[in-house]
């Protein structure tokens, strides 16, 4: 029997990936996720700074990172530097400060166009899961475990769910432009 539940938590899925993704992009604000995409090298692995130290955000323009380890302080520093970030890590014993700049006007287009193409992405997948679901669709009306008519209505729920999706990636994809463009 055909599960239209399952392709719309897969659906879902890749939205809650972009979205986390959307809130690793650097704005003029300080902000902690900032750094989520950044792995370090340590103990013999890949891992997110959040694992090895504190990071909070004391001002709007300053990122604090305690070190647990004295000895990673010079691996988060290196990573941070070769990430897309553009942001240069101030250290002090286990704390590393990171100011956050503000934005060029370049550097927000730049952005901007960063934030359409994840978004496109996005898109692709969920459409992605939409063919994955007619073609499931298909083989239960070839193996005739459904009728025609059983198969058309999946068609249109499954189409509901990805115009859905596509609405609210359009919608992120927007409101994190706004953001990117307000001073």
């Amino acid at each position: 029997m055909f599960n239209d539940k399952t392709y719309s938590q897969k659906m879902d899925k890749t939205i809650e990936v972009f979205t986390k993704e959307l809130s690793s992009l650097r704005t003029g604000r300080a902000n902690a996720n900032m750094l989520d995409l950044i792995k370090v090298e340590v103990y013999g692995q890949q891992m997110p700074i959040n694992q090895i130290a504190s990071v909070t955000t004391p001002e709007s323009r300053m990122i604090n990172i305690q070190v647990w380890d004295v000895s990673n302080v010079p691996l988060i520093d290196s990573a941070i530097k070769k990430s897309e970030l553009g942001l240069n890590p101030q250290i002090d014993g286990q704390l590393i400060r990171l100011p956050v700049p503000d934005l060029s006007e370049e550097r927000r287009s730049e952005i901007k166009k960063v934030i359409k193409s994840m978004g496109e992405k996005c898109k692709i997948s969920i459409r992605n899961i939409r063919r994955e679901a007619n073609d499931d669709l298909k083989k239960l009306l070839k193996n005739k475990d459904i009728g025609e008519d059983e198969e058309k209505k999946f068609e249109k729920i499954v189409q509901t769910f990805t115009d859905e999706h596509i609405k609210k990636i359009d919608e992120k994809v927007s409101s994190k432009e706004k953001e990117i463009m307000t001073i």
